[in-house]
């Protein structure tokens, strides 16, 4: 569940899964960095939250940012730039070992594992951390393991004394885990936050626990002032024999809270004092990227990404002459995605985007099935309307109401304007919006993005396209159906080999296309800025973020 700040960007609540497993297990990530990361100093991470959640059961932190300085799970990412994201053991010794069809994942924990305080970290430890996401007392967290394992959609977590018996731990170092239907990508979430280990019977404050959680990785939590200010100090109990994935570098982190994205774009340009051993969360907007383009020591301290969140116009296929094929094909030529670009920041802003599976997923196929070309076809766009018998299309379009979503809002009713279809726009509050077109019907167009949660082609499709997804919180914001591609993607999710699965989701990708559901407008580039002192600070082809776990400062 993904929404980076300020791009209509967001999340998934259903199952998704991704094409990068090796099928049954897998081996160590490679890391050269290790042997040359520099150690010591205090690394700050400036961020607009003002709340940073360590509670791995409420969490919807990426594998390699916040949460993975301090939890380990059972797998991890192994992510670099110019390289496709591969699935790597973490706590495990192997990436799973599938059985039953794939409905069966076996992992065997590593030798010496343990908790800040010395503790041995055993399955049941892991067992009780993932029961734990179940408690109705613990929301918000990534919940794609709730509808897989059998007995989830029923179970209330383990405060009452009630376990999961879908998870078993018939020894400390040995879990297995029971899913209602075969899935290949389950080696993937298990990657996810709620499954790091949470001593057995620990967490029950839960409050307390979100604020200073066991470690299991390099960095435990000194002190945790909410709104204000987490700071991190090296776990002595972390051993880097056990953990091919975090460098831990810097001998403590600081995360500095409720930080203004403009003074902290001003306050790292300027690059004085604690600036030069600081880097900013939250990825530039447009006015951010123009302050650092008028200062060449800023720009070479740029990270930015080369694609990253699919951006697009969302059609309410459900929703009066919308329901037609031809009216929902003529939007695709009637958008001027030049000027949405421009709106957006640019170049630096974003690649033009033509297909639902995102860059840095293996198995991508990328095709433009309409090649309406950057500034559209307005004369095919007419043309289509024609034949569908639609003249004077009036259309509302729903957005959220800031500066930044308002300005490529008008960019896209600009655009359709010239095909002679009006478009009213509909701004709201980021909570109202989401509200409106995840649960209501009362809009035609919508202005949304989506960040995969991890490197799956499923997790670009399945959350945005599956019937199954149609309201009730669901991100299926087109409010899409065709069986045949249900059909498909189930079939997609329950292939275990790895280049199999990759095919079909190519071919689920182009089938849904085919029926015009969204106009896809960019594969959003995102830009961090760091101090002249951070070392290692890099995007790699996924996710569009810097990998946290490699970061490092200058002696």
């Amino acid at each position: 569940m993904r929404r980076p700040k300020r791009l209509t960007i967001t999340a998934a609540v259903a199952a998704a899964a991704a094409l990068v497993l090796a099928g049954c297990s897998g081996g160590g990530a490679s890391d050269d960095a290790t042997s040359s990361t520099a150690k010591g100093g205090t690394l700050n991470i400036l961020t607009t939250a003002t709340a940073v959640h360590l509670d791995p059961a409420t969490s919807q932190n990426l594998n390699i940012t916040t949460l993975g300085l301090v939890l380990r799970r059972l797998t991890a990412w192994d992510v670099e730039p110019g390289k496709t994201a591969k699935v790597v053991p973490d706590l495990a010794t192997t990436t799973g070992d599938s059985s039953d069809g794939g409905k069966t994942w076996t992992y065997h924990l590593k030798k010496g594992l343990e908790f800040q305080d010395g503790t041995a970290i055993t399955t049941k430890d892991i067992k009780w951390g993932i029961e734990r996401s179940f408690a109705p007392t613990l929301t918000g967290g990534l919940s794609y393991h709730k509808s897989l394992l059998v007995g989830g959609d029923t179970y209330k977590g383990p405060f009452d004394g009630k376990t999961l018996d879908s998870i078993e731990t018939p020894d400390d170092s040995t879990i297995v885990f029971k899913l209602n239907a075969a899935y290949g990508d389950w080696p993937w979430i298990v990657s996810m936050p709620a499954f790091a280990p949470v001593p057995e019977g620990d967490g029950t404050d839960t409050g307390a626990y979100d604020a200073k959680p066991v470690a299991s990785g390099p960095y435990e939590v000194q002190s945790n002032t909410q709104g204000s200010q987490i700071t991190l100090v090296r776990n002595k109990s972390w051993s880097a024999k056990t953990d091919d994935v975090r460098t831990a570098g810097p001998s403590k982190v600081v995360f500095k809270e409720s930080q203004d994205p403009s003074t902290v774009t001003q306050t790292l340009i300027a690059d004085n004092g604690d600036a030069k051993d600081s880097f900013g969360a939250t990825y530039l907007g447009a006015a951010e990227l123009n302050q650092v383009r008028s200062n060449p020591s800023a720009q070479d301290r740029l990270a930015t990404s080369k694609a990253g969140p699919i951006t697009y116009m969302a059609i309410n296929t459900q929703k009066g002459s919308l329901k037609e094929l031809k009216v929902r094909q003529a939007l695709q030529y009637a958008v001027d995605k030049k000027s949405y670009r421009i709106a957006a920041g640019g170049a630096l802003a974003g690649t033009y985007a033509s297909t639902l599976i995102t860059p840095g997923i293996a198995g991508r196929q990328d095709y433009d099935l309409y090649k309406p070309g950057a500034s559209g076809n307005v004369a095919k766009a007419k043309k289509l309307l024609q034949e569908a018998g639609v003249s004077d299309l009036k259309l509302t379009l729903a957005t959220q109401n800031d500066p930044s979503n308002l300005a490529q809002a008008q960019a896209l009713q600009s655009g359709l304007k010239r095909a002679g279809i009006t478009v009213t726009l509909k701004p709201l509050d980021s909570d109202s919006f989401y509200t409106a077109v995840t649960d209501g019907t009362d809009f035609d167009l919508a202005l949304f993005s989506w960040q995969p949660d991890f490197p799956s082609a499923n997790a670009n499709i399945q959350p945005l396209y599956d019937s199954s997804q149609i309201g009730n919180g669901g991100y299926n914001v087109s409010k899409y159906s065709n069986p045949e591609v249900d059909a498909l993607i189930k079939q997609a999710t329950g292939t275990i080999d790895q280049k199999d699965a990759q095919k079909l989701w190519a071919e689920v990708d182009k089938k849904i296309m085919a029926d015009a559901p969204i106009v896809p407008l960019t594969y959003a580039k995102q830009s961090f800025l760091a101090g002249s002192n951070v070392q290692n600070f890099k995007i790699a082809d996924f996710p569009a973020y810097p990998n946290y776990l490699k970061v490092s400062l200058a002696k």
